[in-house]
């Protein structure tokens, strides 16, 4: 049940403020840390952090900050053999977090903007018996796609996160087997503003008439709706108290694509990623905050 995760590597350089600045605002903020992100890396720690043997496939500078994120993915049990150094820095996220758990992201592509095809037998041999590949667009676009293609032929579950959102190829929407954008990402691809379920579902249905197989809208607080061909459902988010919101989609991929590597009902897997997100922002930072197994089923009430 091996996942194989394709995508960004990023060391996040966090600031806590009492809120978000105005454009051209100076604040003073409470505090400064950094920690390992990126949200290729922050999906493959989610899935290993669930006891999922996780492959990482992408790209670390040969900076300080790479040989800290690789650390931190062994730490967490992910197999970093895919993981190539390349010359000049590592990706890097600017990350406000204000008092209400909001954040805004600025990310420098770093050594993810290399990743190209050079990556892909990397990839290929990741894939091996793999159950699913995640997938993210925080590495060039064309080199999503080839990841498709070939977790498609290989017969792994394809879960894109289109996110940061931009306009995607049709072959792209047909290669994904799961679609997860958020509100704003299903927005920006749908030109439909996402606000409630109502508008939630309609953004869905536009997605799987592009190609995609299912479409799982992530509504943060509220929980998730999810398209497919048996119609359109809605999940409620379970009830946190929330902290930092950083990485709860990545955590939300990472639970949903553990349950359907091991093989349990879609409406489980969803309970799995819905409580991986919940319990992801009761804590600060990104791959620190995933939950490790015994969390997410105390909270999902799903047997183990």
């Amino acid at each position: 049940m091996t996942i194989v995760v394709f995508g960004s590597i990023n060391m996040d350089l966090v600031v806590r403020t009492p809120r978000l600045p105005a454009p051209g605002e100076t604040l003073t903020g409470h505090s400064f840390f950094t920690a390992p992100g990126g949200k290729g890396a922050n999906q493959a720690v989610a899935c290993a952090r669930l006891d999922a043997p996780t492959r990482m496939v992408g790209r670390v500078g040969d900076d300080l900050f790479g040989e800290q994120l690789r650390h931190s993915l062994r730490s967490f049990g992910v197999q970093d053999d895919g993981v190539l150094t390349t010359p000049g820095p590592s990706g890097v996220a600017l990350i406000a977090v204000d008092d209400a758990a909001e954040n805004t992201i600025v990310i420098v592509p770093g050594a993810n903007g290399a990743v190209g095809s050079e990556d892909m037998p990397r990839l290929e041999r990741a894939l091996d018996g793999a159950r699913a590949l995640l997938l993210q667009l925080e590495t060039p676009l064309a080199t999503v796609a080839a990841a498709a293609r070939a977790g498609r032929a290989r017969g792994a579950t394809v879960i894109l996160d289109p996110a940061p959102a931009l306009p995607l190829p049709d072959e792209l929407y047909a290669l994904a087997d799961i679609l997860t954008p958020n509100e704003s990402e299903a927005t920006t691809l749908t030109g439909i503003p996402v606000h409630d379920e109502q508008s939630a579902a309609a953004a869905a249905r536009a997605l799987r008439a592009r190609g995609a197989r299912t479409v799982i809208i992530k509504l943060g607080a509220r929980g998730a709706l999810a398209a497919d061909a048996n119609g359109v459902r809605f999940w409620p988010a379970f009830t946190v108290t929330a902290v930092d919101t950083v990485a709860a989609g990545d955590a939300f991929n990472g639970g949903l694509a553990v349950a359907l590597s091991e093989g349990r009902p879609f409406e489980e897997a969803i309970r799995w990623g819905l409580a991986a997100g919940a319990l992801s922002v009761t804590k600060h930072g990104a791959q620190p905050s995933m939950p490790d197994r015994a969390e997410l089923l105390a909270l999902s009430g799903v047997r183990g």
